[in-house]
């Protein structure tokens, strides 16, 4: 607890907040400032937002963590981050829904849920007359049911299409390329209805409720009767991955990443929401997605590249200066994922990778080296396949091929990441010669690990 010695009257200063060096109202004891000047109410008032938020969070934890998304909505990092929260406890982040979605993120059973207002191309005026319909005449059943109820007007084509292209409608239809190709016609068919009934006129089908009642053929209703393009198989994951993206700002039903995660952390323990954490010139490793290369010239007029990467926690940027360019910039792709090895850089309060080396993700192996825990701690085994890496790892700046421990103690298993200097140049030779000195090892493809 600091205590104020003295009180000047400086008439009318700046005020500043918690952590200033000078220039503050308080002086205190061999000409020290006071740095922490909040006086008991304003400090209170903090603690008891933070016990609110706490208490909310542990027992709320889907209903805080939709209002926090909601909350910073227009934040795209901000976002990730929060995604990347959820995902850590367990709460699933799905696709905007048509039946189920409100304006914005939305708690439903363990789940939440995508709002319409944060898919692009959905206006508030599109997503108001969604919702009424929706509350008027139930869940939608179809494309047809949806686009015959809500006024075309406000929702259209290119608001459809969003739509579908974000995963939407993947509860009524999961091909979403059918959608589309049925959009065509669909679409044309339900403005054809609405001009109908803007006129009065209705059509034969609507008065006899929706279709031609006989024994064999009991009445349908109007949209069962919409038209249907041919059948077509679906757009490829990647694709559907790529379109939800540029339209909802992140990877929702699946993430390029997840399906290494559990391996990609092994090599890269540090994700993307830990940089700013890290020491200047920190050389690390990261596995992560480009979702934008940007290639720029310096002053000398050779070209280099200005990345945006991502991983499954955050969002960052990474520069490539000429010299490593030359060498890795034809795998420098959008939407591929790469491992790049790069230093810790800041400028401007900005923290960024100054990239060193790149690799793309499904290339990557690993010599994976099976140890009992005698051998582990037994330093004639540790000397003698320290000895075998060394030999295999050569020139340091070739050597890409990461070396992984694997420690079996009973029917557990506990790996141990070897530093860069014993990562190989040759994942077969050095495997082989492994298995020469009688260690049990093998080669491990990253994507399959």
């Amino acid at each position: 607890m600091v205590k104020i010695i003295t009180r000047k009257s400086l008439n009318t200063q700046n005020v500043y907040d918690i952590g200033v060096e000078r220039d503050h109202n308080f002086v205190i004891k061999n000409g020290l400032v006071a740095s922490n000047c909040f006086n008991k109410s304003h400090s209170t008032a903090y603690g008891y937002v933070t016990y609110q938020t706490a208490y909310l969070k542990a027992n709320y934890p889907l209903e805080y963590m939709a209002a926090l998304l909601t909350a910073n909505s227009g934040d795209t990092d901000k976002v990730q981050k929060y995604i990347s929260t959820c995902m850590s406890m367990n709460i699933q982040i799905e696709p905007p829904d048509i039946n189920r979605s409100g304006i914005d993120f939305t708690p439903s059973a363990d789940k939440i849920l995508f709002g319409l207002s944060a898919v692009r191309n959905v206006g508030q005026n599109a997503i108001a007359c969604i919702l009424e319909a929706r509350s008027e005449g139930g869940e939608f059943k179809s494309l047809a049911d949806f686009c015959d109820r809500v006024d075309l007007r406000a929702v259209n084509r290119r608001t459809l299409e969003s739509l579908i292209y974000s995963g939407a409608f993947d509860k009524i239809e999961s091909n979403r390329q059918q959608l589309i190709h049925d959009l065509e016609l669909v679409y044309d068919w339900a403005q054809s209805r609405a001009r109908d009934r803007a006129s009065g006129q209705g059509n034969l089908f609507d008065l006899l409720g929706g279709g031609f009642s006989s024994q064999n053929n009991p009445v349908k209703n109007s949209f069962e009767v919409a038209p249907k393009a041919k059948p077509v198989s679906d757009f490829p994951p990647q694709e559907k991955l790529r379109m939800e993206k540029e339209l909802l700002g992140f990877y929702v039903s699946d993430h390029p990443l997840k399906s290494i995660r559990q391996s990609a952390r092994v090599l890269a323990p540090i994700n993307l929401a830990q940089l700013g954490e890290q020491k200047e010139d920190t050389t690390l490793c990261v596995v992560v997605m480009l979702n934008g290369v940007k290639k720029v010239m310096t002053k000398k007029g050779d070209p280099m590249a200005i990345l945006q990467i991502e991983d499954l926690t955050a969002q960052s940027e990474a520069v490539v200066f000429p010299k490593i360019y030359e060498r890795i910039h034809l795998l420098l792709q959008v939407d591929s994922r790469v491992i790049i090895w790069g230093k810790v850089d800041r400028r401007d309060e900005q923290t960024q990778l100054i990239v060193e080396d790149a690799e793309p993700v499904e290339t990557v192996q690993m010599v994976m080296v099976e140890l009992s825990v005698q051998q582990a701690a037994t330093i004639e085994e540790q000397h003698r396949l320290r000895t075998i890496l060394q030999e295999q790892s050569g020139d340091k700046e070739k050597a890409k091929v990461p070396v992984i421990g694997v420690v079996r103690a009973g029917d557990s298993r506990h790996l141990v990441r070897f530093g860069r200097q014993f990562w190989v140049q040759d994942s077969r030779i050095t495997v082989q010669a492994l298995q020469n000195a009688r260690f049990s090892a093998h080669v491990q493809p990253l994507t399959s690990a």
